[in-house]
């Protein structure tokens, strides 16, 4: 569980099992004789990778806890929530997103994502765009967009090996030395800001008892998807932001992708210096950006 001063853990319950979330409804975001806020709602949604959770956005929500009514779940298969002994697909992250909104808001909110549940959001605001204020989105990516399969690429071929795929994943993924080195070699751009931490919160939640199998369903591909498909049909506001050195999709794709759409896609913004995860690499400056998006862009 998150330690946060004031925030504190609930769960809902999807079609797939418990879904856990984090809001701030204590001390200091609310005081003692204060009921339940009427705020606006900001909704986060953490990542796909080996050991993501809600932790990855811990650096950021606090900042808007005053103002807003914060949701942070951990996704199906992730974290604190329901973890199944099955493979996963697309649709079951449409579908538990989708059900998670209908029974946490009652009126249309902001989604702040990342990556490729990030695209997985758009997907949902195309097909439910009344659940729905605004989108405001990091580095999102189907991870096989403008006809790419990531399917094809060797490591993915190599995880759908069968007794492989655990070995890599116990071997890998799901111990200190795995998680330090992916963190600092593929998903941050500068290692120094890899921090014990951040290592200690994604090992917890790779080391959660059946964890494999949605980090391996990731891995696969199984959830990838071309985004380019869908990007037109997104209605919703929606501000985008990319890190420059984001290894698995570079800044071009998210370019790409916003000029399908510039109706609906209000801001696109590279930060330099900044692999796939801002909101953990350079929490401050994914807070600025946040904000700005809040107050103007998105209006």
């Amino acid at each position: 569980m998150l330690n946060i001063p004031g925030v504190s853990q609930h769960s809902v319950t999807t079609s797939l099992g418990k879904m856990v979330y984090y809001t701030a409804d204590g001390v200091p975001w609310l005081s003692r004789s204060e009921s339940s806020p009427s705020s606006p709602t900001l909704v986060f949604l953490h990542g796909f990778g080996g050991g993501s959770s809600a932790y990855e956005w811990s650096k950021v929500y606090p900042a808007f806890a005053s103002a807003y009514r914060i949701l942070a779940p951990d996704l199906i298969g992730w974290g604190e929530s329901s973890h199944l002994e099955r493979n996963y697909h697309i649709d079951d992250y449409l579908t538990t997103i989708t059900e998670f909104l209908e029974k946490t808001c009652d009126q249309p909110v902001t989604v702040i994502a990342s990556s490729l549940t990030a695209a997985l959001t758009i997907r949902v605001a195309i097909a439910r765009p009344e659940l729905f204020k605004s989108l405001i989105l990091t580095t999102p990516a189907g991870l096989s967009d403008f006809g790419s399969d990531y399917r094809r690429s060797f490591f993915a071929q190599l995880v759908s090996t069968p007794i492989l795929d655990r070995f890599i994943y116990d071997f890998g993924v799901a111990n200190e030395l795995g998680i330090r080195n992916f963190l600092e070699q593929r998903q941050f751009a500068c290692p120094e800001r890899v921090y014990p931490e951040i290592v200690s919160a994604y090992l917890a939640s790779a080391q959660k008892p059946l964890a494999e199998y949605s980090a391996l369903s990731f891995v696969r591909g199984d959830l990838c998807f071309d985004l380019s498909q869908y990007i037109e049909q997104l209605t919703v506001p929606t501000a985008i932001i990319w890190g420059q050195k984001s290894q698995f999709t570079g800044p071009d794709i998210g370019r790409r992708l916003a000029q399908m759409n510039p109706t609906a896609i209000k801001a696109f913004l590279v930060i330099e210096e900044v692999g796939l995860t801002p909101q953990l690499e350079l929490p401050a400056v994914t807070i600025g950006l946040i904000r700005r998006f809040l107050n103007s862009e998105l209006a």
